[in-house]
């Protein structure tokens, strides 16, 4: 069975696949290809994509979409002087992958691996395609989740779909209840180096 678990993950690593593909890259019957890979998605191994194909879940892109950004978030923290994450959609919710802490003794802290709310802050704006923050192509919030924090989050695409949001946090009295017309310009350059450094990574 482990054999079998590994020849589908192996199999996705090419790409999205439909049910036939994934049974001919994997030679399994298609039900058994079918029961493994939807097995595999309710752990978060497997994903649908927006055409229903099959596709590596956010548990095994986590990784390497944290080592690709970590080079573009360490130059927005030490820019803009204030804590960074990177975040991506997860359970209903928004999973911290990457958090990088600012230098000033005020400041906000998120765990790596934190599960947060879709429905509050800039982040899950940004990654539920709001209007307003897919037509600016950034979102920022002020105490929307957590009372004297504010927050400017742009998105990070990936064939056209957004894959996770860049953000920068801080105290409000330092990022001001309108962050966006300070970090805004370079939260989405970071996202777009993100970008950059994903595609890279896969040519």
């Amino acid at each position: 069975m482990v054999d079998k678990v590994v020849s589908v993950l192996d199999a996705l690593e090419g790409g999205p696949l439909t049910l036939a593909g994934l049974q001919g890259a994997t030679g399994l019957p298609r039900a058994t290809a079918h029961r493994l890979a939807s097995a595999l998605a309710e752990h978060g191994f497997v994903a649908r994509d927006a055409e229903g194909r099959f596709m590596l879940g956010p548990r095994l892109q986590r990784r390497p979409l944290a080592e690709a950004a970590l080079p573009a978030l360490a130059a927005l923290r030490d820019a803009t002087g204030e804590s960074v994450q990177l975040y991506v959609a997860e359970a209903g919710g928004r999973r911290c992958v990457v958090s990088l802490q600012s230098p000033h003794s005020l400041r906000t802290i998120v765990d790596v691996g934190a599960l947060l709310p879709m429905d509050r802050g800039s982040a899950g704006a940004v990654l539920r395609d709001d209007p307003a923050a897919h037509r600016r192509g950034w979102a920022h919030s002020a105490e929307e989740r957590e009372v004297g924090v504010a927050s400017v989050s742009a998105p990070v695409l990936r064939d056209g779909q957004v894959v996770a949001a860049v953000s920068v946090s801080g105290p409000v009295e330092r990022t001001t209840r309108a962050p966006g017309r300070r970090y805004a310009p370079a939260v989405t350059a970071a996202a777009r180096a993100v970008e950059a450094a994903l595609q890279y990574r896969t040519a």
